[in-house]
Parts: C-alpha cells; structure tokens; sequence
C-alpha cells in the first residue's frame, strides 16, 4: 500500500522523513489513546479509583500531542504545499487525530465515573454487562488503527462493519439498566452514571468507524462518510 501512495519515493528525503514522522506521530498518539481506553475500562470493571484518576489525567498528555501533531501537518503543508496522495496523507493526519483526542475524551469520562462509582458496594452486575461493550469497542479501535497503520482500505471496511454490534450491545445494555432502575429506584444515579459510562463506549466506537473511513480516502482517494457499506463496496470496484 505505502509503494502505491509513494510516501517514501519523494527526491527530497527531508520530505520523506516529515511525511514518515507525521504518521509515526499519529500511531504514537493512537497507542496513548488505545492505553487510556483500556485503562478506564479496567478502572470501571475494578471499581479501581487510583487507575480511574490517572487515566483521566492523561487526557493532557492526549490533547498536547494533537497540538503538536496539527502544527507539524499545517508547517508541511505551508512549506511543502503537497498534492495527490501527500495531501491526502496530511489531511488523512489531521481528521485521525482529531478523532483520537475525542476518543480521549471519551476515555476520560470512563477514568472520572470509575472514581465516581468506585465506592458503590452495588455495581458487580453492572461491571459485568458493560466488559462486553468495553471489549467490543477497544477491538474494532485496535483494528482499526492497525487498518491506518498498514493503510489497508480493505480491512478497514470490515472493522467498520462492526459498528452494528456495537450499536446493538449498547441498546441491549440501555435495556437491562432501565430495568434495574425499575427494580430498585435507590439505583438511578448508578445507573445514570453507567449509562454515561455505555455512551461513551458506542462513541469511541464510532470515532473508530471514522478513522476506518479515513483510511479508505487515504489510499483510493474517495470520501465515504455518510454512505452506506452496499454502496461503498460497489464504489470502490475497478
């Protein structure tokens, strides 16, 4: 994949290391953000406030590397002015970390509920119906990065497929917290917080299907978003 977008294949090699280092960058903050994730997951399904703490606090970390990462893409662009699939690789860049900090985001609301809900004695049950969402949504994000990381396009449609599992664990776990409210009301403000926490699970869900979509206009120049999987695939056929 990287021989046909020519990323390394420039006269310059400055221009080939900024480009190579732009994306390094990208997978790097993509690895913080994938840590924090499974942190505030763990944080939630432990009642583990200390790891809840410390993943709510690399959120910075996060947001400082996005800073970081969009002025490197913005002096490339200024310099350079690239086209064709350089260009698609910078504003491909762009939109992934732009997700990723969301992701962020996401993750640090999972590290705050963990050390909201960790000293409640009632929420075994609860841990246990969110691992399988939690599990779910940091697969596809793994995979999906993956996809960014070996530019494949195709792959990248499969993982973004998964999105209606994920859609439908999290209406499936809406179900059954709405029914614990109505078995034991002295529950709603657990239920709310764990329904927050379930959100922002199918949220980080579909910033990974995002970054599947990215990575589809990276390599075959087309823009997907809001189009259905049957009418992508038939797009993309030679």
């Amino acid at each position: 994949m990287a021989d046909k977008l020519h990323l390394d294949q420039h006269i310059s090699q400055k221009f080939n290391d900024e480009l190579e280092d732009i994306r390094s960058r990208a997978l790097q903050m993509g690895g913080m953000v994938e840590k924090q994730v499974s942190g505030g997951l763990q944080a939630l399904l432990e009642g583990n406030s200390e790891l809840g703490n410390k993943v709510a606090k690399l959120d910075h970390e996060v947001n400082s590397l996005e800073v970081e990462i969009d002025e490197a893409c913005t002096q490339v662009l200024a310099r350079r002015q690239p086209a064709a699939s350089d260009l698609r690789l910078i504003v491909t860049v762009i939109k992934v970390i732009t997700d990723l900090e969301r992701i962020g985001d996401e993750a640090e609301k999972l590290g705050r509920f963990a050390v909201d809900l960790a000293s409640s004695r009632e929420l075994p049950a609860y841990r246990k119906e969110l691992r399988h969402l939690g599990e779910l949504v940091q697969t596809m994000l793994h995979d999906a990065l993956d996809c960014f990381a070996r530019m494949d396009y195709e792959a990248a449609l499969k993982v973004a497929a998964r999105d209606d599992d994920v859609n439908a664990e999290y209406e499936t776990l809406s179900r059954l917290l709405i029914t614990h409210v109505m078995e034991d009301p002295r529950q709603v403000k657990n239920v709310f917080n764990i329904t927050w926490c379930a959100r922002a699970l199918e949220r980080i869900g579909d910033h990974s299907v995002n970054i599947c979509e990215y990575v589809v206009f990276l390599v075959k120049g087309k823009d997907i978003r809001h189009t259905n999987l049957v009418d992508i695939n038939q797009s993309l056929k030679p």
